[in-house]
């Protein structure tokens, strides 16, 4: 800087020089530039070093994101585009198909005509793909317990199946294109899409593999029998609700008991599909459950099959009684058996299925 304001003053004198001005006036003119010069440097030099500093905290950032992954603030605690997220799950409730509610006699004629029976499913470990949209109302009116229980372990069972097949179909993709050296254009858009359904903000590949992954078919059978009571609750018949979700901002149903204008209402579905969709995209998204996806990479990792009774441990934030509510859980698997189909394979409806089983 001192080398600067040296060679300025010197070009300075020469103009005088040249120009012929007296040396008073130089003195005062001078006087007047190196006063200014040195006024301003300062804040030259601290402009200079707050550009520095703010560079630095930014390599400091993308640092800890390198090295935090899954557990990065960022894509765990970021306000996330619901749009994004849901759109499938919106487009899936949006699409013309046939919800005419069946009663609970044609329903269980139809398992009959199937040959579908979950005695069947335990032996031979195959799936009828029958998808119902909508639960029967008659449901309720099941006086035997157990005849109830089975009867709406069957109406979710292919549901969770289906959805587990598009998440390994979309895995397979997914582990296809992270071996490749180079990527399509077809396969960087479909990367896009991914990201944003999994809420993957930073692009990692990493994060997506493990929040892209399928949810124990025991696991979630238990969850929605206790979120539903085996299907007999308000929100499953009026807003085919399997999983109790809330939501503050969609459309849903409000409990009976809470303001109508203020608190929670829970999410409705037009199918209930989409109401097994948004269950699993919550557990693959949700910064609550960054532990539950975490513990099941671990599994993935060490070659074994994913334990429903290992991974419900991890989800005492899902209901207010916290682990009360895990070890209801594992109380609904173990008294029903639940972990029978976590291999069961749904039959295919498709050549690009078939190949799952």
């Amino acid at each position: 800087m001192k080398k600067k304001l040296f060679f300025s003053n010197l070009r300075l004198f020469k103009f005088f020089d040249k120009k012929g001005i007296g040396s008073l006036p130089r003195v005062f003119v001078s006087s007047i530039v190196i006063v200014t010069l040195f006024y301003i440097s300062p804040a030259i030099i601290n402009s200079v070093d707050k550009s520095n500093n703010e560079f630095q905290n930014n390599s400091k950032a993308v640092l800890a994101y390198t090295l935090n992954k899954e557990n990065n603030i960022n894509d765990d605690n970021q306000i996330l585009d619901e749009k994004d997220l849901l759109v499938d799950i919106f487009s899936l409730n949006d699409l013309d198909t046939d919800t005419v509610r069946l009663n609970a006699s044609t329903i269980k004629q139809l398992f009959e005509d199937t040959n579908y029976t979950l005695n069947d499913v335990r032996e031979k470990k195959l799936v009828k793909p029958v998808a119902l949209t909508l639960l029967p109302n008659e449901i309720k009116k099941i006086e035997n317990t157990k005849k109830r229980k089975e009867f709406f372990i069957q109406i979710v069972l292919p549901l969770v199946l289906q959805e587990n097949n598009n998440i390994r179909l979309d895995r397979k993709r997914l582990f296809s294109i992270i071996n490749k050296s180079n990527n399509t254009k077809i396969e960087k858009k479909w990367l896009d899409k991914k990201y944003k359904q999994y809420g993957v903000l930073s692009k990692d590949l990493s994060i997506l593999k493990i929040r892209m992954d399928e949810i124990p078919v025991s696991l979630a059978i238990a969850q929605a029998a206790k979120e539903t009571g085996w299907g007999t609750s308000r929100f499953a018949l009026e807003g085919n609700a399997l999983f109790g979700q809330w939501t503050w901002s969609g459309e849903g149903l409000k409990p009976k008991d809470s303001d109508k204008n203020t608190g929670h209402k829970v999410m409705r579905f037009n199918v209930l599909q989409a109401s097994v969709r948004a269950y699993q995209r919550n557990l693959n998204t949700h910064s609550s459950y960054k532990g539950f996806r975490q513990a099941r990479a671990q599994l993935r990792d060490a070659g074994k099959s994913l334990d429903s009774l290992i991974l419900s441990k991890f989800l005492n934030t899902y209901a207010e009684t916290g682990e009360k509510y895990v070890e209801v859980l594992q109380q609904i698997i173990k008294q029903n058996n639940l972990k029978d189909f976590d291999d069961a394979k749904l039959l295919p409806s498709s050549i690009e299925l078939e190949s799952l089983i």
